[in-house]
């Protein structure tokens, strides 16, 4: 990973792609933030770890790269999460 890491820079952004292993992938409906005030919506205009496919994407910052390790600000993750792919940000917004 050393190598794959090495052109990646601090305050450049990043995509994270994870896989949400603990979604339950059976939910189809949810409330977002779990509040029963809210309207039952399909997962897929959620965010919602819950789907049936659990692939997380996470735009984050990155804050250090260090022996081949990243570290990034605001990645929506428990601990532990499997990180499946990493990808640079190639928009004109990810220069701010």
């Amino acid at each position: 990973m050393t190598g794959a890491a090495r052109d990646l820079r601090v305050g450049d952004h990043i995509i994270v792609i994870s896989w949400l292993d603990r979604a339950r992938r059976e939910v189809l409906f949810t409330r977002p933030r779990d509040d029963p005030d809210s309207p039952l919506l399909g997962v897929f205009s959620t965010r919602s770890p819950d789907r049936p496919n659990p692939i997380g994407l996470h735009r984050v910052r990155i804050l250090a790269v260090e022996d081949g390790r990243i570290f990034v600000s605001n990645l929506e993750a428990i601990d532990k999460t499997p990180i499946l792919d990493v990808k640079p940000v190639l928009d004109p917004v990810a220069e701010r």
